[in-house]
């Protein structure tokens, strides 16, 4: 018997301090469903913010919805969510959100978003920022290597699928 395929995965990231009626949630919601209508697992940190609109998103596309939680209890992620991993690790299950998805998108973002996305370039994922940090580097990293600013949705979702080679 064959083993079943496995669906791609990209992390989403980006503050749970985040209106749900505001435009960046807006974005994010629609960052969201285009993933789940590429048909891609969407990996976050299965709270509130950014991450309750993107995974809102996905789940009406269809989508699934895994959400890595700092606490012990898996009630503590959002509705949305059709997977929930507890950890127990606090601001420490940002590494494991990153290294889940073999692309990120950042959307908005405080400071633990920062931390997400320089794990993630640790880690060689390729990262895609909408509204969110753009950092400065000297020499090898004065261009910022591995990330790439989006202008939409549409343009993030895109530049990610092309990241993993899911590309139209």
């Amino acid at each position: 018997m064959a083993d079943p395929p496995r669906h791609p995965q990209v992390a989403v990231i980006g503050s749970a301090r985040c209106d749900q009626d505001s435009e960046l949630a807006g974005l994010a919601e629609e960052v969201g469903r285009l993933l789940g209508e590429a048909g891609v697992v969407l990996v976050n940190g299965g709270m509130g913010g950014v991450m309750e609109a993107a995974s809102r998103g996905a789940a009406k596309a269809g989508g699934v919805v895994i959400g890595i939680v700092p606490s012990d209890s898996t009630e503590h992620a959002n509705p949305h969510c059709t997977h929930v991993i507890a950890t127990g690790i606090g601001q420490a299950r940002n590494l494991a959100v990153v290294a889940s998805g073999e692309a990120v998108i950042a959307v908005g973002g405080a400071w633990g978003t920062l931390s997400e996305i320089a794990f993630a370039r640790r880690l060689g994922r390729d990262v895609v920022t909408l509204r969110s940090w753009r950092a400065q580097g000297e020499g090898a990293m004065a261009e910022m290597p591995g990330v790439s600013a989006a202008e939409s949705p549409a343009q993030a979702v895109s530049l990610a699928l092309a990241a993993i080679g899911e590309a139209d």
